[in-house]
């Protein structure tokens, strides 16, 4: 039968089940779709705009089991097909494209929404369970929020020109005419154009490169470079915007306090004046804000209408007859020689053009008006673009044709007498030094209400440009500060995250921000407090510039901004010349800037907070390691830059800490370390064991640098081959297998020791070096974690345990295994697993069993009595929970003063003399002495050692000792014969068995031709025994076995007669290719 013949039967079963099932509840008026076909009813975004039948049926078709193995009932709250099934009828529960299912999974702009998982889509389906199935009209209420929400124009381009039309335009653009001309001033509010336009451009591909939360620069700075740049602009462009409220409301109240000087009505003096007017005037604002937004953007709307009108007004004036009064105070009308006088600058008082830029610079900060409210933009994407670089372009324009008017119409210095006009030496005496003048565009602050048609419309002018700054800066401070403090990036100041209303007002942000721009406003002098922002706002533009060069740098998919007017190395420059203006307006500001922006870096840097927003570093981290590695790849090797990678096969990385931990040490920030874990068992059904997350949680926690691999295969040896053969990436691979002593070897299923020696013979035939360790209290702790409830690795539990447990001097082992069933234990057991009980333990393994405390694994039980259990093996299932204990933190600190034996035998390429002193190098192995021990001949011992120290010398290897064992040939001892009699006699071939029938078994033709080398392991027990008792490593060269020649029961005896009873035991070999070199 074809396949679309089947697929076609399919669909009509299907459709066949369905309508049986939609007979008792379909109205009778509604037609029956037809089988097969797709049905259209309702295209609507809008699950309450489909027809009612449609929304009613449920049907047995549409339910399938959730991830947990359970039945979930399709229209739920974990996934909304509706749309699908008004499209496409009732056979498919798959979802049609919504931008809900790609939302942050704590957003809270919307109802959260999820697909179905490929789980819900791929498995069977089963059986619904109605009754369990969840209002469905509820869960798809969509939130209504009562915040404002603004547009583009009353959302960013009023408040970006009230900011920038701020308390320069009438209160020091007269006195910039003055100082740097009208060529200069032109330059120096052009130059402030060209960095605020760039800086626009980058932060428009910023906030246009997905959703734009609350937080303006600061969220953009943070999610492109991480929290460590984000997190300290945050705090710095929140202080800079509370310093600039203190600047804006400081030059309202010069103006008010200049205006009851003219009136006689002083109340102290002018600058006690202005702070008096300053600290009433910022209690008004706060007050204008705590009523809510929508009243503070009204407010806004108004100011805009009074400065509009204000500044027509000095236009206008500028054309009216020039009268007596106006001509004494500087105004002259249009004269061509006052213009071309006023080209050229005319510094004074030590004024130079940066230190005239500093002053005017503060006043283009406005740009990030708009975008400091983000949060409350009803689309950020649009609208902060657009109504940034309308801003800028209207307001650039504004401040060129006033300077040009304002110096073609007013000179710089006037004594203000009506006499000196009429004698025509106005500025004669301000010239002579011989009277101080108050009067011109270099010393009337308030020049602009001479030019002006009517004072009053420019004094309202004054009010409402300093106004508006001022409630613009009130307002972006405390929502960047808000949202810094939402991240939990800094201690101790998640108490002014907290928000009020529907619109998550900052009201405890608002009274912080009050009370430090009150103290500014207690300086009282406006030239003081513009340089200091000046910095704090040229570094937040020098990132958002590097934000967008390095998001395009790093060539991330997720890198894709609506807005394309923009190019990287043009937001390099940018990023550059806000740096260099930091410097040339103040060179000492500048690097205390940069100073302080630093030590905060390095401050979320050290405390690595737990955040992932998938910034820039993350991308170039994966670009980096990927051009490297193919870089590598193209590199041949050399010997001087061998490094051992490791393959170390621990089942679930927790369950063997002591292998994990003595493999960290060889390998940790050098080289690679990739945990294996084979899952026995059927694929499809172990698949979702795999997943790692919980795992490498508990590496990072326990800071283990390892890499984890985790493959399904029928059998342990299917598996380890898998790992060997595709573990690692390019020339990052590894070279070393390294696997756990196999204690209950003389118990286990034939197969699984057929298997763990096959894994040895497999890696030898990859190349590979070969490391076995033997711990006598066994390494494998994974029954002990299964004594604990089954749950997912909780990080801040854990080390809320350690912390609660500190003071003691053993530590529980964290538990952390996730989802461990029989099969996963059988894996386990394989590769590292712990002998029988010794029979005075046995009523300890009785109330285990009764108990269920500890897991049994039945695959690791066996039927033959004839196999021998050794009496100095125990099972992990009923260790002691102090021996647990002691092999969980077996070389997790540091050692003790000891020593690490090395046995090197025979030459393996110097694998097994490179780890141990790779070991000794690392901080805990220090105190552990590096003593070798080779064969030799009796007659030549001192000859020998010569030789072997030469060696080590050449190698550059640190040792304590070199010692020649001469009597290795020698025949052991008749006991120690005896004893590995014992041990070998049950796996005898005996007389009448057929070897094919018993293949694992040892007949007397193997015994005979390996003899010699048995000999040789029971002869090397006893110089163990007598030399390296007391050592706190032994490291040996692993016997080699021969394929075809040397059983793997044989060989399994060669290893416990080699490793048992002493202290920590590492057998290793090379792959016959030298690691070490002489040469340099």
């Amino acid at each position: 039968m074809m396949s679309g013949e089947v697929g076609e039967m399919e669909m009509e079963d299907l459709n066949k089940q369905e309508d049986s099932n939609k007979q008792n509840t379909a109205p009778k008026s509604a037609p029956s779709p037809r089988p097969g076909r797709f049905q259209v009813n309702i295209v609507s975004e809008n699950p309450e705009a489909a027809p009612k039948e449609n929304k009613d049926k449920t049907s047995p078709i549409h339910s399938e089991p959730s991830s947990g193995g359970q039945s979930t009932p399709m229209g739920n709250e974990d996934f909304d097909q509706s749309m699908a099934m008004q499209t496409f009828g009732q056979n498919t529960i798959e979802v049609m494209p919504s931008l809900d299912y790609y939302r942050n999974l704590f957003s809270t702009s919307a109802t959260a929404k999820q697909r179905p998982t490929l789980h819900d889509l791929h498995e069977p389906i089963k059986d619904p369970t109605p009754q369990d199935a969840p209002s469905d009209t509820e869960s798809r209420q969509p939130q209504v929020s009562s915040a404002s929400k603004f547009g583009w124009i009353k959302g960013v381009l009023i408040r970006c020109v009230l900011n920038i039309w701020g308390v320069m335009l009438f209160l020091r653009l007269t006195w910039i005419v003055g100082q740097a001309g009208i060529l200069y001033a032109s330059v120096i509010v052009l130059m402030s154009a060209v960095v605020t336009t760039l800086t626009t451009l980058s932060m428009s591909a910023i906030c246009t490169n997905g959703e734009v939360k609350g937080g303006g620069a600061y969220y953009m700075i943070s999610r492109s470079l991480g929290p460590e740049f984000g997190g300290s602009i945050g705090l710095i462009f929140s202080v800079a915007n509370t310093i600039a409220v203190a600047m804006y409301v400081v030059g309202f109240s010069e103006t008010v306090a200049l205006l009851l000087k003219d009136y006689d009505a002083q109340m102290v003096d002018l600058v006690n004046d202005v702070r008096i007017i300053g600290m009433i005037t910022i209690v008004v604002l706060l007050a204008i804000i705590f009523i809510g937004m929508a009243w503070e953007a009204k407010i806004q709307l108004v100011l805009l209408v009074v400065l509009s009108i204000a500044i027509l007004n000095m236009v206008v004036g500028s054309f009216l007859p020039v009268t007596e009064a106006k001509a004494a105070k500087g105004f002259t009308g249009y004269r061509k020689d006052v213009f071309v006088q006023n080209l050229k600058p005319g510094f004074q008082d030590g004024e130079t053009f940066f230190s005239v830029f500093s002053i005017f610079f503060p006043a283009a900060t406005g740009i990030l008006a708009g975008a400091n409210i983000s949060g409350d933009l009803h689309d950020a994407q649009k609208a902060i673009p657009k109504g940034t670089l309308w801003a800028i372009l209207i307001s650039t324009v504004i401040y060129v044709g006033l300077s040009w008017l304002i110096g073609g119409c007013m000179i710089r210095e006037a004594t203000g007498s009506i006499v000196d006009v009429i004698a025509g030496n106005v500025t004669t005496a301000c010239l002579n030094g011989t009277l101080e003048c108050e009067y011109g565009l270099v010393n009337d602050l308030a020049a602009a209400k001479v030019i002006s048609g009517w004072v009053p419309l420019v004094l309202a002018g004054i009010f409402a440009a300093s106004l508006s700054s001022a409630l613009a800066s009130l307002v972006s401070a405390p929502k960047v500060f808000q949202a810094v403090c939402k991240d939990k990036i800094f201690p101790k100041i998640e108490y002014f995250a907290h928000g009020v209303g529907a619109g998550d007002e900052p009201k405890r942000a608002y009274v912080l921000t009050f009370f430090i721009a009150a103290a500014f406003i207690a300086i009282g002098d406006l030239n003081t407090i513009a340089p200091l922002i000046s910095n704090f706002f040229l570094a937040s533009y020098a990132l958002i510039n590097f934000s967008c060069f390095s998001a395009s740098l790093a060539k991330s998919p997720g890198w894709r901004p609506a807005f394309k007017y923009y190019n990287m190395w043009v937001a390099l420059v940018a990023s550059v010349i806000c740096v260099g203006v930091m410097f040339l307006i103040n060179w000492w500001a500048a690097l205390l800037t940069i100073a302080i922006i630093s030590g905060l870096y390095m401050y979320v840097h050290s405390t690595k907070p737990e955040v992932n927003w998938g910034d820039s570093n993350q991308a170039f981290l994966y670009k980096r390691a990927i051009q490297t590695t193919i870089k590598l790849g193209n590199v041949p090797e050399h010997v001087k830059t061998f490094r051992p990678q490791i393959l170390l096969l621990t089942g679930p990385p927790n369950c063997r800490p002591a292998m994990l931990h003595l493999c960290s040490h060889i390998t940790k920030n050098t080289s690679l370390l990739l945990c294996g874990n084979v899952i026995i068992g059927e694929q499809p059904e172990v698949f979702r064991q795999l997943r790692t997350t919980e795992y490498e949680q508990w590496l990072n926690y326990k800071k283990l640098k390892a890499f984890l691999a985790f493959t399904t295969a029928p059998t342990l040896r299917k598996g380890a081959q898998q790992l060997m053969q595709l573990g690692g990436l390019g020339k990052i691979r590894p070279n070393t297998m390294f696997m756990g002593f196999k204690r209950n070897w003389s118990a286990c299923k034939p197969e699984d020791l057929l298997d763990y020696v096959g894994i040895i013979h497999d890696a030898f035939d990859l190349q590979l070096g070969v490391c076995i360790l033997r711990l006598q209290e066994g390494s494998d702790v994974s029954a002990a974690l299964d004594f604990e409830k089954e749950e997912p690795y909780n990080q801040k539990e854990d080390l809320q345990q350690e912390n609660e447990k500190a003071s003691n001097s053993i530590t529980t082992p964290t538990i952390t295994i996730t989802g461990t069933t029989q099969k996963d234990n059988a894996m386990k057991d394989n590769i590292d697993e712990e002998d029988e009980e010794e029979e005075e333990e046995e009523k300890e393994k009785e109330n285990a069993k009764e108990s269920t405390a500890l897991v049994h694994n039945s695959d690791n039980q066996t039927n033959n009595q004839s196999r021998p259990l050794l009496t100095s093996e125990k099972l992990v299932r009923n260790m002691p929970i102090g021996s647990v204990i002691k092999t969980t933190q077996k070389f997790q600190g540091k050692q003790p003063k000891g020593t690490i034996d090395v046995w090197w035998l025979f030459d393996d390429g110097g694998l097994t003399l490179l780890i141990p002193h790779l070991l000794t190098q690392k901080t805990n192995w220090q105190k552990c002495k590096l003593r070798v021990f080779a064969s030799g001949k009796k007659e030549r011992v001192d000859d020998e050692k010569r030789k072997m120290a030469n060696l080590l010398s050449k190698f550059r290897i640190p040792h304590d000792s070199v010692n020649i064992i001469p009597n290795i040939g020698k025949l052991p001892s008749a006991a120690s014969i005896e004893k590995f009699n014992k041990i070998i006699e049950p796996w005898l071939l005996k007389e009448g068995e057929d070897p094919k029938a018993y293949p694992w078994k040892i007949s007397e033709q193997d015994v005979e031709s390996l003899n010699d080398k048995t000999m040789r392991q029971i002869r090397l027990r006893e110089l163990l025994q007598e030399h390296s008792k007391d050592a706190s490593l032994i490291v040996m060269s692993l016997p080699m076995p021969r394929k075809s020649l040397c059983p793997p029961i044989m060989y399994m005896c060669w290893l416990e007669v080699l490793s048992g009873d002493l202290p920590p035991m590492l057998l290793m070999r090379g792959n016959q290719t030298s690691v070490l070199t002489y040469y340099s």
